[in-house]
C-alpha cells in the first residue's frame, strides 16, 4: 500500500479511536488524546523513545503558552464575578439601549463579560438579571435569555483569551491579534442573528415563563457608578488592545514601514505580548476590583484559587491536543493528510471546519473539537505558504465548527435546560439552534473573507 494512502488511514483511524474512547467507553478526554497519539506514531513505525519525546515535545510546547494566557485569564474573570461587574456591565448597557433594545444590550453583555468569564460561569452570575427582565415585563424567558447566551456562545468560542481560540491559535501558529481581529467581525454578526433576531423569532412561538420557584424582591436600584462601568469595560478591552497594537506594530515592521529596532516598537511588542498584556489587566483588576472594593490580600489568594481549579482541566486537554499535533507531525501522518487534501483539491479552511463539525456531533466538548481539529490541520497548513491572517480565519473556521449542533452529550446543553426550566425538545429548539446559527453563519463569514486575504 502507498505509503501516503496508508498515513491517511492511519489518521482518519486515530480519529474513530478517540471518539470510541470518549463516546463508547467513557475515557477522559486527556487519555483519550494520549491513546490516539500513541496510536499514530506506533502504526506509523516511530521509535518507541522517538515517541515518547515527540509526546513530551508536544504537550510541553503548547503548555508554555497556554498555561500562563489561560491562567492569567481564569484569575481576571474570576475578580470580575466576585466584584459585580458583570451585573454592572449588564446594568448600564440595558441602562444606554432603553427597554425596546434590551435583547440588543443582553447580547453585547454576554459578548464582552464572556472575554474573561467563562460562559457557564457568566450565564450562572446572569440569569437572575434574565429572571427579573422576563418577570417584568411579562415577555418569554427566551426573549432575554437567547440573546445573552449568543453573545457569550460566540465570545468563548471565537475571541481570545478564551481558552478555545488561544489554544486553536498556538497550535496552528495564528497570531492572536489577527485571532481577535477576526473572530470580532466574524462573532458580531453571528451574535446579532443567534441574539436578537433568533430570539426575538422563537420567543414569539415558545413561551418560556420564569421558573416557578424563583422569588422576587423589591427591586434595589444598583448602587454600581457610571466610573464602575467604564472601570469594568477599561480592564476587559485593556489586554484585548495591547495585544492588538502589539500585532500592528509586527505588521508594519514586516512590511518595512517601521524599523523593527526602534525602542517604541520593542516596547508595543513587548506589552502586547498576551502573558504581559493579561498580566498588566489582571494587577489592574487585583486594584480596582479587589482591593479597593474591600477585597484583602488573602481574598484574592483565595479567589486565584478557585479561579485556576477549572482552568487546570483545560490546561490539560489542550496540552493533550499538542501531543496529537506534534505525533502527526513527527510520523508523517501529517504531511500524508496534506497530500491527500491537495490531489482532491480540498481547501484546508473547509477541512479544519469539517473535522471540527463532526468530533463536535459526535463526543459533545468543543474544546475538545477545537483542539483536535487545529492539531490535525496543523501539519498541513506548516508545508502551505499561508499568511499571518489566513491561517487565523482558518482558526475562525474552526472555532465556527465547534459550535455546531450542541446535543444532549454537551454539558452546555443541560445548563440551559436547567436554568431556563424547559424540556430537551425545547432545548433542541432554542439552545441547540442557536448554536447551530453561530456555526454556519461563521463559517459562511469566514468563507466571504477568505476571498479577500
Amino acid at each position: 500500500m502507498d505509503q501516503t494512502i496508508y498515513l491517511f488511514i492511519i489518521t482518519s483511524l486515530s480519529i474513530v479511536l478517540l471518539l470510541v474512547l470518549v463516546m463508547k467507553l467513557k475515557v477522559h478526554a486527556f487519555i483519550s488524546l494520549l491513546l490516539a497519539s500513541c496510536f499514530v506514531g506506533l502504526a506509523a513505525g516511530m521509535p518507541f523513545m522517538e515517541l515518547i519525546a515527540s509526546l513530551q515535545k508536544g504537550m510541553g510546547d503548547i503548555l508554555g503558552f497556554i498555561t500562563i494566557v489561560v491562567g492569567l485569564g481564569a484569575i481576571l474573570g474570576k475578580l470580575l464575578e466576585v466584584s459585580g461587574g458583570a451585573q454592572t456591565m449588564a446594568h448600564f448597557l440595558i441602562k444606554g439601549f432603553g427597554e425596546k433594545r434590551t435583547s440588543w444590550a443582553l447580547m453585547l453583555t454576554g459578548f464582552i463579560v464572556s472575554i474573561p468569564v467563562f460562559l457557564d460561569v457568566g450565564f450562572i452570575i446572569l440569569i437572575p438579571l434574565v429572571y427579573a427582565l422576563a418577570h417584568k415585563a411579562q415577555k418569554s424567558l427566551l426573549h432575554f435569555a437567547i440573546p445573552l447566551l449568543a453573545g457569550m456562545a460566540v465570545t468563548h468560542a471565537f475571541i481570545p483569551p478564551t481558552p478555545g481560540p488561544v489554544a486553536v491559535a498556538e497550535i496552528i501558529q495564528a497570531p492572536l491579534g489577527w485571532m481577535i481581529v477576526f473572530g470580532v467581525l466574524v462573532g458580531l454578526p453571528c451574535a446579532i442573528l443567534a441574539g436578537p433576531v433568533f430570539g426575538g423569532f422563537i420567543s414569539k412561538r415558545i413561551f418560556v415563563p420564569v421558573p416557578a420557584h424563583i422569588e422576587f424582591s423589591d427591586e434595589e436600584e444598583s448602587k454600581a457608578s457610571r466610573n464602575d462601568f467604564f472601570m469594568i469595560a477599561f480592564i476587559i478591552i485593556l489586554p484585548l488592545f495591547l495585544i492588538l497594537i502589539a500585532t500592528s506594530s509586527d505588521m508594519f515592521v514586516d512590511m518595512g514601514y517601521i524599523n523593527g529596532n526602534n525602542f517604541l516598537i520593542r516596547l508595543a511588542q513587548f506589552l502586547g505580548h498576551p502573558f504581559i498584556a493579561l498580566t498588566i489587566a489582571t494587577l489592574v483588576a487585583s486594584y480596582f476590583l479587589g482591593f479597593r472594593k474591600g477585597f484583602k490580600a488573602k481574598q484574592l489568594l483565595e479567589f486565584s484559587d478557585k479561579a485556576l481549579a477549572p482552568a487546570g482541566l483545560i490546561i490539560v486537554i489542550t496540552g493533550a491536543g499538542g501531543m496529537f499535533k506534534e505525533i502527526l507531525v513527527q510520523s508523517g501522518a501529517g504531511e500524508a493528510l496534506a497530500e491527500v487534501f491537495i490531489a482532491y483539491n480540498v481547501a484546508p479552511i473547509v477541512m479544519a471546519y469539517l473535522i471540527a463539525v463532526v468530533i463536535r456531533i459526535i463526543q459533545g466538548s468543543a474544546t475538545v473539537a477545537m483542539v483536535t481539529a487545529a492539531g490535525m490541520i496543523a501539519p498541513v497548513l506548516s508545508g502551505l505558504d499561508y499568511s499571518d491572517p489566513h491561517k487565523a480565519l482558518i482558526g475562525i473556521a474552526i472555532a465556527a465548527g465547534s459550535c455546531i449542533l450542541s446535543h444532549v452529550n454537551d454539558s452546555g446543553f443541560w445548563l440551559v435546560k436547567k436554568y431556563l426550566d424547559i424540556s430537551e425538545k425545547e432545548t433542541l429548539q432554542t439552545w441547540t439552534a442557536l448554536e447551530t446559527i453561530i456555526s454556519l453563519t461563521g463559517f459562511f463569514l469566514v468563507l466571504i473573507l477568505s476571498l479577500f486575504i
